[in-house]
């Protein structure tokens, strides 16, 4: 595995969303894998930390996939129809960029973007 270039999805558990954000990683960011931390609604818990034990257990799993796979690049994914956070988009998107200062504050010296998955599985980038 010398020279591949990993990446990391905090996405939800819902396999619908799966391939679509592992797929748009790989052609917009050019990573060869995606290490993929699954939750249910991951977004929720991050933008509202109230779950100390599920926001350290993404944290852990953050850190293995950038100490171990020297991924560079972490992707923050929420989605239409999510039955871990049925929010409406609006709610979500506001949670994905709270997410992403949650996990910048971890210092991990990585990108962190914001996706989101449409009700056509396409992947838009969040800003």
């Amino acid at each position: 595995m010398t020279n591949k270039i990993f990446g990391t999805a905090i996405n939800c558990m819902d396999g619908r969303v799966q391939i679509p954000v592992t797929d748009w990683l790989r052609n917009q960011y050019g990573v060869d894998y995606v290490d993929m931390i699954t939750e249910p609604g991951p977004v929720r818990f991050l933008a509202e930390g109230k779950d100390s034990w599920v926001i350290a257990s993404i944290q852990r799993r953050l850190e293995i996939s950038v100490n171990r796979h020297k991924s560079e690049l972490v992707a923050i994914a929420g989605h239409h129809d999510c039955a871990g956070n049925p929010v409406p988009k609006e709610t979500q998107l506001e949670q994905i960029l709270a997410a992403i200062k949650t996990v910048e504050r971890w210092n991990f010296k990585v990108r962190v973007i914001g996706v989101w998955v449409n009700e056509n599985w396409e992947v838009q980038e969040v800003n």
